[in-house]
């Protein structure tokens, strides 16, 4: 018979208590934060205005990193015997929809400050990049309500990709990147000594592509043509087109420079969380050609709390893609998992800096593969380079 430990026998008797339940909410702090720098613009000393229009950039690259460091890790996993209820609990699924109207609430005003003659172009770029972040951070939402079946929530992912124009994320990432994800094919994970400036173009280019074909393929099997009233690309795109035509409307062509800069903006943001994600991982093939089903190996994990909180802990990325439907308040950390050295916060600007990036993460990926380079996601352009260096250091070694 076996016998039940302690731990069990209080899992079973005492009911799972999400100890974070109300910290979820700083998830819709993001845009408040913003609003609140566009206050400090509008309202305090000429002299503070720059500062108050990058207030996004510098909380999302300054205060959350420190705020992890400062805070550190949490490694604890809801029960299995928990997840059920937790899934069906509506509180969660409540606080991501509530990004949204906050999302547009900032957007509206970032567009009044922009759009005021006495807004220099700087000025316009900078609050750019302070709602960019609101709307890269958006992204995310999109993301989390992506992958769910109602048609409600797949519109709102839609309206949450609204304002950065990226609304083909909402069906290239469930039915593309989960499909390739960790493989050569997949435009939207990032390979050993590939940097973030070849892999934008090539993300975004390609997962423009694949979202294209992917829904021409869906609709070829109901017998229809791409230009059709059930093509759910031309939903998003003409909610992004009713959204930007609205904002020049209401608040002209002086709005121009920071509605460029703000997509510009959220759409880097989000794919450099797309680059660390993934970088130099790649599933194995098996003996029928196929890949090998998703693992958590196949995909960076990190536990900083704060990072976690703000993005609906997208940071426990092993086992999304190991378990896409799960909701993030059951998304569990895997002691086997590769584990990120910090988090997003912390690594974006390392992403952009080619040099500083591979500092951090290239002997990282080779020894989660234990120094064998043939099992690595390589970036073609630069194999050569890896294998001469990685060779070298493995002979000086013996």
């Amino acid at each position: 018979m076996n016998m039940l430990t302690e731990l069990d026998v209080e899992q079973v008797t005492t009911p799972f208590k999400d100890k974070k339940r109300h910290l979820w909410l700083l998830g819709l702090a993001v845009p408040a934060i913003a609003m609140s720098g566009l206050a400090g613009y509008q309202f305090g000393p000429k002299k503070t205005k720059k500062f108050f229009a990058s207030f996004g950039p510098m909380f999302l690259h300054g205060v959350i990193p420190a705020l992890d460091k400062l805070i550190g890790e949490d490694t604890e996993n809801p029960p299995i015997s928990a997840i059920a209820d937790l899934e069906a609990d509506p509180y969660y699924a409540r606080i991501v929809k509530l990004y949204i109207p906050l999302q547009y609430a900032a957007n509206l005003y970032g567009t009044y400050l922009a759009s005021r003659k006495g807004t220099s172009l700087a000025d316009q770029v900078l609050l750019g990049t302070t709602i960019g972040m609101v709307n890269g951070i958006a992204i995310n939402t999109a993301h989390e309500l992506s992958h769910k079946t109602g048609k409600l929530e797949q519109y709102l992912s839609h309206l949450a990709l609204a304002p950065s124009g990226y609304n083909h994320f909402r069906i290239e990432h469930p039915y593309g990147h989960h499909r390739r994800v960790a493989t050569p094919e997949d435009p939207a994970s990032s390979r050993l000594g590939e940097t973030f400036w070849k892999f934008l173009p090539r993300t975004v280019i390609g997962s423009f592509k694949s979202a294209i074909e992917i829904e021409k393929k869906r609709l070829e099997r109901k017998k229809l043509p791409f230009f059709c009233m059930e093509n759910e690309l031309i939903h998003g795109w003409a909610m992004s087109a009713i959204y930007h035509s609205g904002m020049l409307t209401k608040f002209g062509a002086r709005s121009l420079p920071f509605q460029v800069t703000q997509a510009a903006y959220a759409i880097t943001l989000f794919e450099s969380v797309n680059y660390i994600e993934h970088y130099g991982l790649k599933r194995q093939k098996k003996a029928n050609g196929q890949y090998e089903r998703t693992l958590p190996e196949h995909s960076w994990n990190n536990n900083n709390v704060v990072t976690n909180l703000f993005l609906y802990q997208l940071q426990r990325h092993s086992d999304h893609h190991a378990n896409p439907t799960r909701s993030f308040q059951t998304l569990r950390h895997f002691e086997d998992a590769p584990q990120l050295p910090s988090g997003y916060g912390a690594l974006i600007l390392p992403a952009f800096i080619p040099s500083w990036w591979s500092k951090i993460m290239d002997d990282r990926v080779v020894e989660h593969y234990k120094g064998d380079l043939q099992r690595i996601n390589i970036h073609p352009e630069a194999k050569e380079q890896i294998l001469e260096k990685y060779a070298t250091e493995q002979i000086e070694a013996a």
